[in-house]
């Protein structure tokens, strides 16, 4: 991706997302464009028209924390934004090639293995590195998948099976997206990832339209209803840990109220004799 391209594109995408009345900003007439004009953001950023233009058209190089902050300010950008920002002004160039897969510790992968509750390490762009078989009985059969097939975003605007988990597909694609979108801004050069986002926006329109609203979201916590074909309805609330010494490796685990009827449908696969450990 050019990074330079992907600023200017977030912030006019921001940009258009506000109403000038809302604002207090008076206009006469009929705009041209959703939301305020370039000038008027400027203004309430406490920067020169000129500077945000050559911003927006990638042309102000190293801007600093204190411009971006303020710009962040006059858009409404929420905390995820405000990181996304940042990392597209001002990116960071990781020291391991984007190539190179990415390894899960043993004493890592055998704590997952050890938790009784759904539980998965989510890599960069999305991709499964390690599950228990809690998870596969849960989602799908992971070790059943080619490697490469072992990707949540791939998953679940590709395979209707994974996807019909979340009846509510229109929150759950705009997390899945906006995490997609948050890697993308952290790892601009990953070649992978360029491939898997050409790939799900040639297959899949759903995909090709969020990903076109530059929505961006952490990993984080939440709750997520399920419909699950050997036990039905549920209700999970999921954690996020990111590791101190690999942030691109986050382990997600899955929880339900104790004493619920979901709690009840998690142990019923918890005990189910999975094939799926990795």
């Amino acid at each position: 991706m050019n990074q330079h391209t992907e600023l200017g594109e977030f912030l006019r995408s921001r940009r258009a997302l506000l109403r000038p009345d809302e604002l207090g900003i008076r206009h006469a007439g009929r705009r041209r464009v959703p939301g305020l004009r370039r000038e008027e953001l400027a203004q309430l950023a406490g920067v020169s028209a000129d500077y945000y233009v050559r911003l927006e058209q990638g042309r102000a190089l190293n801007a600093s924390d204190a411009i971006l902050d303020a710009i962040a300010q006059a858009l409404r950008l929420d905390d995820n934004e405000l990181r996304h920002l940042h990392d597209l002004a001002r990116p960071v160039r990781s020291r391991r090639p984007a190539a190179r897969p990415q390894r899960v510790r043993d004493s890592f992968r055998r704590m997952v293995n050890a938790i009784d509750a759904p539980s998965f390490v989510l890599g960069r762009r999305c991709d499964v590195l390690t599950w228990n078989r809690s998870m596969a009985a849960l989602v799908t059969d992971f070790g059943a998948l080619p490697p490469k097939e072992r990707n949540m975003a791939r998953l679940f605007f590709l395979d209707e099976s994974v996807a019909s988990l979340y009846p509510d597909f229109k929150r759950k694609s705009r997390d899945v997206v906006g995490f997609l979108r948050m890697d993308a801004g952290r790892h601009p050069d990953d070649p992978q990832l360029a491939e898997l986002i050409g790939e799900l926006s040639m297959k899949s329109d759903a995909f090709r339209q969020l990903w076109a609203s530059r929505t961006v979201r952490d990993k984080s916590h939440g709750t997520y209803h399920l419909r699950h074909p050997l036990v039905g309805e549920l209700t999970v609330d999921y954690e996020t840990l990111r590791l101190s010494d690999d942030p691109d490796q986050l382990l997600v685990t899955y929880t339900a109220e104790p004493g619920s009827p979901s709690e009840a449908a998690l142990r019923i696969l918890t005990a189910w004799d999975s094939s799926g450990t990795p």
